[in-house]
């Protein structure tokens, strides 16, 4: 017998393009974002995830939304 998972798995976040630029972006459109919230390590991207959509109050996959959308 096979299990399967009610929660859909995300599809992997990755940082494109110059990182410094995307968090001014984003500081600028989100004011209560702070240096350590946007703060990027690579292969940490879950972690930066769950910092910026705790502040903005979101879901991870609206939070993956804002950031892609503001990297293109």
């Amino acid at each position: 017998m096979t299990t399967q998972n009610a929660t859909p798995i995300a599809s992997p976040f990755k940082v494109k393009g110059n990182w410094s630029i995307h968090t001014g972006k984003l500081k600028a459109k989100f004011p209560s974002l702070t240096d350590d919230d946007l703060k990027f390590e690579t292969g940490k991207e879950t972690e930066l995830l769950s910092k910026v959509g705790k502040r903005l109050n979101k879901s991870l996959e609206e939070t993956t939304a804002i950031l892609e959308k503001e990297m293109n």
